[in-house]
Formats: C-alpha cells, sequence, structure tokens
C-alpha cells in the first residue's frame, strides 16, 4: 500500500509539472502570437514616392497606396497597420518621427534607410549634370560615408526598433540598382557612370545587409527582381530622371514595388 501511495504521489507530481510546462508554452505561444502588427518605416523607396496615389493624409512624405508596404497590408489583413515611411527620411528621421507606433504588439516591421544619409540625390544629380571624374569623385565620397559613418547611424536606428518592438520580425529593404549597362540609353549617361552608379548602390547595400544581420534582422535583396528592369532596359521599373517631376526621378514605379519590392518582402516577411 506504501508503495502505490509513492507511485500514486510521483505521478501525480509529474502529471502537475508537465501541465505547468505546457501552460507555460501556451501562454508564451499566445503572447508571440499576439505580436501581429505591422509598422512600415523608412525612407521613399518605403513610402512609394513615384508609385503615384498617394494619401492625401500623407502630405509631402508622400506615402502611396501602390507602394510595397500597403500592397502587403493589403494582402494580409495585419492585426494593425502603421504606415510612417516618409520621403527624404535619413537615419536621424526615422528615430525622431517614424517610431511611435513601435511596441510590444508589433510583429513586423519594415524599412529601408541609408540612402539620403549617403547623399544618394547629390550623387545622381553630379553624375548627370557633371563630368566623368566629378561623377566619379563625388561616388568615391558617398562610399566613404558609408563605410565611417553609416554604421553607426544604421545601428542608432535599428537598436531604438527592437527596444520598442522587442517581438518584432525585422526586414530591411536594400536599393536596386539602377541601370542596364549595354546598349543606348536615353539617360545619356556613360557606360562608365552608369557602372560607376551601379556600383555605389552594391556597395550601399553590402553594408546595409551587415548591419542587419548584425542585429539578427533579415535583409530583402530587391537586385534580383529588378535584374532586366533597370533604366535603359526597355521595361524600367525606375523612373529615369523627369525634369516635370525631379522628386519621383530614379525611383521605383508601381511596378518596381509590385513586381520588383513587394515579391522579396513577401518571401521574408
Amino acid at each position: 500500500m506504501r508503495r502505490s501511495r509513492i507511485t500514486a504521489y510521483v505521478t501525480s507530481l509529474l502529471l502537475a509539472v508537465g501541465l505547468a510546462l505546457t501552460g507555460a508554452a501556451t501562454a508564451q505561444a499566445s503572447g508571440a502570437a499576439a505580436a501581429t502588427g505591422y509598422v512600415a518605416l523608412g525612407d521613399s523607396y518605403s513610402s512609394g514616392v513615384g508609385a503615384g496615389s498617394y494619401l492625401s493624409s500623407s502630405g509631402d512624405c508622400k506615402r502611396s497606396t501602390k507602394a510595397y508596404p500597403y500592397l502587403w497590408a493589403a494582402a494580409h489583413s495585419p492585426s494593425s497597420f502603421d504606415f510612417t515611411a516618409c520621403s527624404g527620411a535619413r537615419t536621424g528621421d526615422v528615430t525622431a518621427n517614424q517610431l511611435g507606433p513601435l511596441s510590444s504588439s508589433t510583429g513586423l516591421v519594415s524599412i529601408s534607410i541609408g540612402g539620403n544619409d549617403a547623399g544618394f540625390s547629390d550623387v545622381m544629380t553630379t553624375c548627370v549634370l557633371q563630368s566623368e571624374s566629378t561623377c566619379l569623385a563625388r561616388i568615391a565620397t558617398a562610399k566613404a560615408y558609408v563605410d565611417s559613418t553609416l554604421p553607426g547611424q544604421l545601428d542608432t536606428v535599428y537598436s531604438a526598433i527592437s527596444a520598442k518592438a522587442p517581438a518584432a520580425h525585422v526586414v530591411v529593404l536594400g536599393y536596386p540598382r539602377f541601370y542596364k549597362l549595354s546598349g543606348s540609353c536615353v539617360a545619356g549617361l556613360s557606360d562608365t557612370k552608369r557602372a560607376a552608379i551601379n556600383g555605389a548602390a552594391d556597395y550601399l547595400d553590402s553594408a546595409i545587409a551587415k548591419r542587419a544581420a548584425d542585429h539578427g534582422f533579415t535583409f530583402g535583396d530587391v537586385r534580383g527582381t529588378f535584374t532586366g528592369h533597370e533604366i535603359c532596359s526597355g521595361d524600367a521599373w525606375l523612373h529615369s530622371l523627369n525634369w516635370l517631376n525631379i522628386g519621383e526621378s530614379y525611383h521605383p514605379t508601381a511596378s518596381g514595388h509590385s513586381g520588383g519590392y513587394l515579391p522579396v518582402f513577401t518571401g521574408v516577411a
């Protein structure tokens, strides 16, 4: 009898421990499941400049209903969707103005940032309007900035995201190459300039990808989906220089978002 009572006691104890562990696991799973909100951060490549159909409420930030964050949210119906990406944003703008919606219930974050910090607009202006040597020198200056200063700026943004949204899966989107190198092109840039600009995009993407990986984030590389759709390709998903709308120049079209950015983001989100 005594042995039977001991056996029964041990059995009950093990069962109780098992139920407690199961309950803890269920609670953890429920907590993870609750973190399902989506917040889209970043610059004009995330807000959708160049895609048209801008939300009137977004003002100069030019958030588009044809931008990849909006398209993804429409297709997947997250529990909440906050779209704070803004045209012209730099890393400091993200930390100062875009992180408000992040919380423990945020399950997914997307961001493209770094191009404006590295002087993307000035690089393109210089290379379009000035000599080949001046273009190459400006690109060299941008690369030096990417080496010396940008990593720390990205670290600040990425750390702030993790602190405010600790449960979030963070996807960092890169930038496409801009030009097809062979054949004629109405853009009028030499192959040397075009190759140097593409090389600068690769250089920036590599730096961003490394910082993202070091923070445990996922890097979404869009260069593959944009291949064959660069400026000068005949089926471009990027605006070339547009004197009537300078702000849209060198930004993805609506097709660039739906065919270039969205598949990459969907594949890793």
